[in-house]
Parts: C-alpha cells; structure tokens; sequence
C-alpha cells in the first residue's frame, strides 16, 4: 500500500511537471538504475508490473511530441507508425491533422498522446450544443481511454487561412465543445486550436508583442478566457525558417552570434525561436493572461529544398531541430519566461511526397517512410520494431526437435525451484522497491 501510494503521487506529479523538475539528472539516473537492478532479480509478475509502470512514467515525459501527417502514398501503416513510435523512439504524443479512425484505433493502449484536429469547415455546426455532443459521441467516446486524446484542436490557423464564419465561431465552438466533453465524461481531454504568428501585430523586439487589432480583444482575448478557465493551453506554430535572411541566418538555427538587447526589457536574444515566444507571452499579458502555458503546435526546418534553397539541407535542419528536443527537454525557457519548457510538436514526423508547394515542403520529415531517420538527433532509443514478433515460434512455446520437451522438463524444475526462493525474496524485494521509491518521492517532496 506504501508504495501504491507512492506511485499514485508521483504519476500525478510527472504529469504535471515532467522530468524537468529534478535538478540533479543524476538522481533521476541513479534511481533507474536501481530500480533496473532490483527487476533483475524480481520473481513476481506485482514486481515487474509496478516496476514497468513506475518506469514508464519516468521515461516518458522526457520526450518530444511530432506532427503526423499523411500527404504521401508512401507511408507505412498507422498500426506500424504506433508500434515504430512506441517501441523505437522517445515520442510520446503526435498531432493529426484530422480524424482519421485508423489513426485513433492504432495508437489505442500506446500511452502515446494524440491530438486531433476539428476540421475548419466543421467550427459553425460546433456551436450547437446537440450536435457538439454527437459529435464527441461519435468522433471520441469510440476511442477514449483507450486513445490517450490529449487535445481537440478546433480548427487550424483559423484566424489565418478561415472564413469569418468560422472564425466568428471558433471560440463558441470550443466553449460548446468543451460542455460537450464535460457531460460525457471526458473533461480531462482539453480544447484549443492552433494559431500561426500571423496573429501578431509586433513582435520585434519580443516585448512589443501585440495581436492585431480587432482580433486582440474581440476573439483572443475571449479564447484566453476560456483556455485559463479550462487549464488548457495556448497552441501557436512559431516557424523561424520562414523569417530566415542571409543575414540571419545564425539566429535562425542557434548558431553562435552576438545577438541584441531588447531595449525595453534588456533582455539579450540570440535565437529567433525565443524572440518569438517572448513576442506571443507579451501580447498575452496585455490582454492579462500571462499565466495560460504556451504550447508549440508546429515547428520545424526542411531538410531539402529546390537548389536555390541554400539554407534548407539537413546539416541547418538537424541544428533547428535538435535544439527543439532540448527546449522541450530543459528548462532553458526564455528572457521573458525563464526555467520553463513547452510543449513542441515538431513538424514532422515523415517526408511527405504529395504535399503541395515546393520540394521543400515534402521534406520537414523527422524520417523516411522506410523509418530511417533524415538526421540523428536523438529521437530513436536505440530498439528495432518488433515486426511479427507474435508469430515467431518462440512467442507461440514452439521450437525444434526434441528441445520443447526438454524445455518444459526444466521449466517445471525451475517452477519449483523459483516458488521455494520467491517467499525468501519477497519482502526483501518489497522493502527495496518501497525504498527506492521513497527516495525519489523525497527528491519531489512528497
């Protein structure tokens, strides 16, 4: 029970804050090896199971969200795509661009996190109590808990490519939708929708950050309102590749360079990815929401382009990138928000050979279709998918010749010889996990 607790309390809290909270890397290091040490010998399936769970959530909040698209006649299958993520990488949430129930159904019982996309022509219709609540019936009661649903984004870049009825609409929309999840249950799947950085009026330097006029307090305003009432957060897609220049081009990737103050603040930036935070937090405290989590819905760097792109290859993308897994890793934060990290989706997690646009567009993919990886910046963990790993003989107790009769012959000695040392082991196991687990609750004073 102890230890139950324990865990209960540190679920919550790695929830709430991720691995970035431990100051010391080297507690949160010493504490797995340990508990690795201790699974070694555990001869129960309680211990492995607390054990795998413990872990798990230790593991994976220090990890990296990507945008999934699928614009490509290449691509493997979802259920591949899931097992690939789950498997061989550090990504523990992905972003859609829709609906797509083959996409909802493979990445069920995954623990990785999915974002789903309201379609913009769908925001009008939303407004409806009625039929916002079929559509949660019909759209995520299918697939929830199952699917971990971690957002509905309603819309995307509404306020940028939609029509004025849609974004009329979008914040009573999410308003409905969100009562609408409430009554089913399904409160703890938040509601948002992401913006890109045309939404800003100023942002250089970052403290004159400012939303345009008439979207300031007439749509986003209210749509922070609603974002602080919910604990949900703010999606924006912040893309320094398109503000590149020749001139800039260190501050773009996070290249050595001298930077420059923020007269107002004094704040030194040397990178355009923090200037552009910065510019959306102080437009939001004007509008005195500060306060509601940023969240980076889309961001990325191609890694090919049309020969006069000279600033898109995979050298510059692995730069932008890499330092993406680190702000979502760190708490570097920002001049304006310092000792905080976001939430990032990279954009994307495959090359995609029929989006429309340019080469350079077909090529912001973390990997290959193939799953090869464009660049190594420390996404995959180092494991192979296991491919039909169901089916192979040993999964299913078979083997060859004469060995399977063997093989149970020593099975049954070694049953036996197991249940006489697991009641020695038990409690000495049972006091060394309570203890290991103790350690790292007192790291987080609980």
């Amino acid at each position: 029970m102890f230890v139950n607790n324990l865990l209960d309390k540190l679920r919550f809290r790695f929830n709430m804050i991720g691995c970035n909270e431990i100051d010391d890397p080297v507690k949160l290091t010493i504490v797995i090896e340990a508990m690795e040490l201790i699974s070694l010998r555990l001869s129960t399936c309680r211990h492995l199971l607390l054990l795998s769970t413990f872990l798990q959530i230790v593991l994976h909040v220090c990890s990296i969200g990507v945008n999934y698209g699928t614009t490509a006649d290449n691509l493997p299958s979802p259920k591949e795509v899931a097992q690939f993520l789950k498997e061989s990488t550090i990504i523990d949430r992905i972003k859609i661009f829709d609906m797509n129930s083959e996409i909802m159904k493979a990445f069920a019982k995954t623990d990785i996190y999915v974002t789903i996309t309201v379609p913009n022509g769908d925001i009008p219709s939303l407004t409806d109590s009625g039929k916002a609540g079929k559509w949660v019936q019909d759209k995520i009661k299918p697939y929830y808990p199952d699917t971990k649903i971690r957002y509905i984004a309603v819309g995307n870049e509404i306020l940028h490519w939609g029509t004025k009825e849609q974004i009329d609409n979008v914040v009573p929309a999410m308003k409905t939708l969100h009562q609408a999840l409430e009554k089913a249950g399904m409160g703890e799947i938040k509601v948002t929708t992401p913006h890109s950085l045309g939404i800003l009026a100023s942002s250089d330097p970052p403290s004159s950050g400012a939303f345009r006029t008439g979207w300031d307090t007439g749509i986003i305003k209210p749509m922070l309102e609603f974002l602080n009432q919910t604990q949900s957060g703010f999606m924006v897609n912040p893309y320094p590749y398109f503000g590149y220049s020749p001139g800039n081009d260190s501050y773009c990737l996070f290249h050595p360079n001298p930077g420059f103050l923020d007269p107002k603040t004094g704040n030194k930036y040397d990178n355009m990815f923090d200037g552009l935070m910065d510019a959306v937090y102080s437009a939001m405290k004007k509008l005195g929401y500060a306060d509601v989590p940023i969240i980076v819905g889309e961001t990325g760097w191609p890694s090919l382009g049309e020969p006069w792109l000279k600033w898109v290859n995979v050298e510059n993308a692995k730069s932008y990138n890499g330092e993406m897994i680190k702000k979502s890793t760190s708490k570097d934060g920002t001049p304006l928000m310092p000792g905080k990290s976001f939430e990032i989706y990279i954009f994307a997690l495959f090359n995609e050979n029929q989006k429309p646009g340019s080469l350079a567009e077909q090529n912001f993919g973390l990997f290959k279709p193939d799953f090869t990886e464009v660049y190594d910046i420390g996404v995959k963990n180092g494991t192979a998918p296991k491919k039909g790993s169901g089916d192979s003989p040993s999964s299913k107790g078979g083997g060859s010749g004469s060995s399977s009769g063997d093989s149970d012959k020593s099975s049954g000695e070694s049953q036996s010889s197991s249940s006489e040392t697991s009641g020695s082991l038990g409690k000495v196991l049972d006091d060394a996990l309570a203890a290991v687990v103790f350690v790292l609750a007192t790291f987080f004073g609980l």
